[in-house]
């Protein structure tokens, strides 16, 4: 797929550009990051050069995973990073992690929704999952405010650091957001109490 670049009211969405590295470098310095975030411990300029100039492009190029630089503004500093990753013929997964300073702003949730139009009308997504450690509130909270639905715990559900832990997992339709749908949606009827 070709990189996008998205624009909000606040915030400009692009992919990753080589003048990002310092700034990635420095996000990831972040504990609560390192925490939640399988990213290397310690985190490297090396990290963030391959991330940034390998795993970036060619994640957009080879349709494996579409990231994006969260800017406030066009000149402004990066405030986050988020990605969305094909997971089958109708279904992404979307991850992400906001820079310290920039965060109870709004700017994660305004970059989130965003980002989910986007999946839904140009990558073809039918329904974007939504994965956190158990415990990741602050994930949680953007995930639930931008519509998410909260499914449930799936043991044993993500790997982080050669350690399986048990996650939250939701998801979001089109139908959340307004929109349609590629494909049909036939939900579960409700039962009769």
């Amino acid at each position: 797929m070709e990189p996008s670049t998205l624009t909000t009211e606040r915030l400009i969405l692009r992919p990753h550009l080589p003048t990002d590295i310092t700034a990635v470098h420095a996000a990831c310095q972040d504990p609560a990051i390192q925490q939640w975030i399988p990213v290397p411990v310690p985190y490297e300029v090396s990290d963030a050069e391959a991330y940034v100039c390998e795993t970036v492009p060619g994640g957009w190029r080879e349709d494996t995973a579409y990231n994006f630089a969260v800017l406030l503004g066009t000149d402004g500093p990066l405030v986050a990073t988020l990605g969305v990753h094909p997971r089958s013929s109708y279904a992404h997964e979307i991850g992400y992690w906001s820079v310290a300073e920039h965060r109870g702003n709004g700017y994660m949730t305004e970059a989130v929704t965003a980002v989910a139009r986007w999946a839904f009308t140009e990558a073809g997504c039918d329904r974007l999952i939504w994965r956190a450690g158990t415990g990741n509130t602050a994930s949680r909270a953007v995930a639930e405010k931008c519509g998410f639905v909260v499914e449930g715990v799936h043991r044993s559900g993500m790997e982080h650091r050669e350690t399986l832990r048990d996650c939250w997992i939701g998801a979001l339709l089109p139908s959340d957001l307004g929109l349609p749908s590629r494909l049909p949606y036939l939900p579960t009827p409700p039962r009769d109490a």
